[in-house]
């Protein structure tokens, strides 16, 4: 089995709640918006593997190092991670298409500060966005996901609440 920490829209924070809820991750998924260069360095300390996508607000210094799609697979499962991606039954223009071409069996997105797991039945996939770790945004409570892949499969999911926006 190997262990993913999921968390998306740091807008350039992170605190010691992040770090220590990501810390017996084999691998961290970061699905866009980092808010600088230095939270994508923090985050490739923390664990012996990092994925990530640029979002909307990063700059050329996230840009230069992070695509905008990412498609893997870990432990059997195909993954695609993209930061505007929408979810079941309202995905956005430029995911439709990446979808139907890949035919991931996991879709991981941003974007929305909203967090969401969501299976759909219609592609074959489970869909998650982890909300928003950071403290810019309209969100109240400061989330990120952790969960297992094991035999092509999601396992032991866990939404983990960091605290309120603002503190």
């Amino acid at each position: 089995m190997t262990r993913i920490g999921l968390l998306s829209d740091t807008h350039g924070y992170l605190d010691d709640r992040i770090a220590y809820h990501l810390r017996d991750c084999d691998e961290i998924w970061h699905a866009g918006d980092f808010g600088d260069a230095s939270v994508v360095n923090e985050l490739q300390r923390l664990a012996p593997h990092f994925r990530g996508v640029y979002g909307n607000i990063d700059g050329s210094d996230v840009r230069r190092t992070q695509p905008l799609v990412q498609d893997f697979v870990v432990e059997g499962l195909r993954v695609v991670m993209t930061h505007i991606g929408g979810y079941p039954g309202h995905y956005a223009p430029a995911a439709r298409p990446l979808l139907a071409s890949t035919r991931p069996g996991l879709f991981v997105t941003g974007h929305s500060h909203i967090l969401r797991v969501m299976p759909d039945k219609k592609l074959g996939l489970l869909h998650l966005n982890p909300g928003a770790a950071g403290r810019h945004g309209f969100h109240q409570v400061r989330t990120l996901l952790r969960f297992g892949l094991a035999g092509g499969q999601v396992v032991d999911l866990q939404a983990v609440e960091l605290g309120k926006r603002a503190g």
